[in-house]
Parts: C-alpha cells; sequence; structure tokens
C-alpha cells in the first residue's frame, strides 16, 4: 500500500518488546498498523491515551492499542511485565520517544518492561527515503540501560523518518 514494503522477518519468538522509531509523523503510525495487518501479527501496542476517545476507541482497541498516560506513574512498566509473565505468547509494540516531537532522550519504559520480563527488544524502524518498514535485529537488554539505549540509539542513527531533523 502506498508503495511501502516490509524488509526483515518477524522473529521465531513468542514474546518480545517492539520498539518503532523515528516516529516523527502521524504517518508512522498508518504505516505501523498496516504492517502489523499484513504480517498477520498479533501484537499488542501502547499509545498516549488521547487516540483512545470516542468515537475512535473502540477502533484503537480492536487494532490491538492500550492507551497510556505518558505523564503519570500508573505503574505501566510493572503491569506490563506482570502480564508478560502470565502470558504465554505477547508482542507489545510502542515508541522509545514517546511522542512525534525531537527529544534529546527516549523514555525508558520499554527497556525496562523488556528487561524485567526477560525477553528481547525487536528494533523497527521507518525509512521514509526507501519506502520500507524494517524489522531490524532482536536486542538483549543486560542491564545497563545507558549502554544499551545507546547501542540501539545508534542502529537507528541512519534510519530517516519522514522528518530526520525531528529524530
Amino acid at each position: 500500500m502506498f508503495g511501502w514494503r516490509i524488509v526483515g522477518d518477524v522473529p521465531d519468538r513468542s514474546r518480545f518488546v517492539v520498539i518503532a522509531a523515528p516516529h516523527t509523523s502521524n504517518w508512522d503510525f498508518v504505516f505501523g498498523i498496516a504492517a502489523k495487518l499484513v504480517l498477520a501479527v498479533d501484537a499488542r501496542w501502547l499509545g498516549k491515551d488521547k487516540l483512545f476517545r470516542w468515537p475512535f476507541s473502540r477502533f484503537m482497541r480492536w487494532l490491538g492499542g492500550t492507551p497510556v498516560d505518558r505523564f503519570s506513574p500508573h505503574g505501566v512498566v510493572g503491569q506490563t511485565v506482570e502480564l508478560f509473565k502470565r502470558t504465554e505468547r505477547l508482542i507489545i509494540g510502542m515508541s522509545p520517544e514517546g511522542t512525534r516531537k525531537k527529544v534529546e532522550k527516549w523514555r525508558t519504559g520499554f527497556y525496562y518492561i523488556a528487561l524485567g520480563a526477560q525477553v528481547p527488544i525487536l528494533l523497527v524502524y521507518f525509512d521514509y527515503r526507501r519506502k520500507a518498514i524494517g524489522l531490524g535485529p532482536l536486542f538483549f537488554p543486560t542491564g545497563d540501560a545507558d549502554k544499551d539505549i545507546g547501542a540501539m540509539r545508534s542502529f537507528y542513527r541512519d534510519k530517516p523518518g519522514k522528518y530526520p531533523d525531528q529524530f
């Protein structure tokens, strides 16, 4: 659709966290959901709570969404870790930036979810120049958050979003 293609394969694992970056446009959501549907992956995703207001709430949940208040600590990390621990098959996706705007630091919830649940992180990217959604490598958190997040950010260094200056 729209001339986009998917590069890479879905890992043969039943549980992992997906981060999709760079997230610089509303189109990232559209193309990401399209890829999820084309690949027939039963993945859930965490999104800002404003996406789940009427009249879109049911539709967003049908697409696999779970609302999150990004600015209020409600124990989302702990709750998601517990969900992983009691679920045999679970894939959860999110944007490490937590917004489409340029940020200096990534939000770290995705990292601590993966670390706590002892699951890998699939690095997914949006390449608007090549019209490709790439399924990159699995990253296994070591517990050294600064080093690990730095390594993941390095993977994305040459992955242009729709608005590269915002990443």
